[in-house]
């Protein structure tokens, strides 16, 4: 039997819920704190579910009816009403703060925070979003469309960094398959600009291959009146054949005086795997000398602006800017090249030893893991004949020239 609007008022609750039912699965239901509810019962797929349409008296009875019929015209056409309303209070709680810049913060945090990635990436991933930030960061990720995304990476190419273009556009991309993940977002703009974008020109690090520009380079290193934190990263660089990120962000605790090595932790590698550098004289007397300056800090080499960070990505190569060298002459980079190079023309040592020393991958994976803990004693000599070398070249004095010959 229909309800009657004016029946309504005179339902008093009692110690249990009951309800009373109007027509077509519309009913009321009175709690016993006295509140009146207006739900709507159906059937989809064999199960048997309700819906809230809300309290009485905001919601009129004909208002109810009126909303009832809304539902069952939906499940008519094939929606499931329940399920639609939970899908837009999940996308209503997420998308308090939909825009582009915090899906790509959270992604950061998610992926590569927790997911404890290198410094230098998490540091490259927020470089990458800095280019998007002006334009589209503010923007709802699901109202940015392709084109307006093309204008920010044509504009980055039309500056000549196209490699930089094209991996922008794949960090938006993760951005936004993280969005549709979320359910911010249903597609991935990105993914359908890769052909839009020009090849990256391939160009090779600048690296110091012939022993006299090396030594000049290094003479002029020793004689940088800039910051001392930076020089001492200039001076030690060489030594060691690490990457610049692995270095910079280097620990007093992973210095070990007393055994003459460095212990880099995997998380800090490319690899992603514990690497061990062997100290020559040279390098501790280097590191000793810059313990006096920062060895009270956490990090080796803290930046200018604030000692509880590393210094920045660029400060090395700034410097030899500075110092007169163009990037096609000397980056920080480029040394591992030139330790890489020099070290096998030699001739005096294993290629596996420079490979471990320079912390790379093996193209076998069976050899590269059976080869993990080899060649530490040829590498500790192959440190110490490096770090001489090094210092012959870098005062002017007469070396013999490296055969370039495989023959040990």
């Amino acid at each position: 039997m229909s309800l009657k609007a004016a029946e309504i008022k005179g339902f008093q609750p009692i110690d249990t819920v009951y309800r009373k039912s109007d027509d077509k699965g519309l009913y009321l239901e009175i709690r016993p704190n006295g509140s009146k509810h207006w739900f709507v019962k159906y059937r989809i797929h064999g199960s048997e579910k309700r819906l809230s349409l809300g309290s009485w008296p905001e919601v009129s009875l004909a208002d109810a009816r009126e909303r009832r019929d809304d539902v069952r015209k939906k499940i008519r056409a094939g929606d499931d009403p329940l399920h639609s309303r939970k899908m837009e209070k999940i996308r209503a709680r997420l998308s308090a703060d939909n825009s582009f810049q915090s899906v790509a913060e959270d992604l950061i945090a998610v992926r590569f925070v927790a997911s404890q990635k290198a410094a230098a990436t998490i540091e490259k991933a927020r470089w990458y979003l800095s280019h998007l930030t002006p334009t589209i960061g503010p923007r709802p990720i699901d109202a940015v469309e392709p084109a307006e995304l093309l204008a920010v990476l044509k504009k980055i190419e039309k500056a000549g960094k196209r490699e930089t273009a094209v991996r922008t556009r794949a960090f938006a991309s993760r951005v936004f398959r993280h969005g549709v993940a979320m359910a911010l977002c249903k597609h991935d703009p990105a993914a359908m600009l890769g052909g839009a974008l020009a090849t990256p020109i391939v160009t090779h690090r600048a690296a110091l291959l012939e022993p006299h520009q090396l030594g000049q380079v290094l003479r002029a290193i020793d004689e940088y009146a800039g910051g001392m934190v930076v020089k001492f990263a200039m001076q030690l660089l060489p030594h060691v054949f690490l990457r610049p990120g692995e270095l910079r962000y280097g620990k007093w605790p992973e210095v070990d005086f007393d055994e003459s090595v460095w212990r880099v932790p995997a998380e800090r590698t490319k690899l992603r795997r514990p690497h061990s550098v062997p100290l020559s004289r040279q390098s501790l007397k280097l590191l000793k000398a810059l313990r006096e300056h920062t060895g009270w800090r956490e990090y080796m080499f803290p930046a200018q602006s604030s000692l509880q960070k590393p210094m920045c990505e660029n400060a090395m190569n700034a410097a030899y800017r500075r110092m007169g060298f163009g990037k096609d002459v000397v980056t920080s980079h480029g040394f591992r090249a030139t330790a890489s190079t020099l070290l096998n023309e030699s001739g005096k040592w294993h290629p596996d030893a420079i490979e471990r020393a320079l912390a790379h991958g093996h193209s076998n994976a069976v050899r590269g893991a059976y080869a993990r803990g080899q060649h530490w004693d040829e590498r500790v000599a192959m440190a110490q004949w490096w770090s001489d070398y090094l210092d012959q070249i870098s005062v002017g004095a007469e070396v013999v020239p490296i055969i370039k010959s495989a023959s040990r």
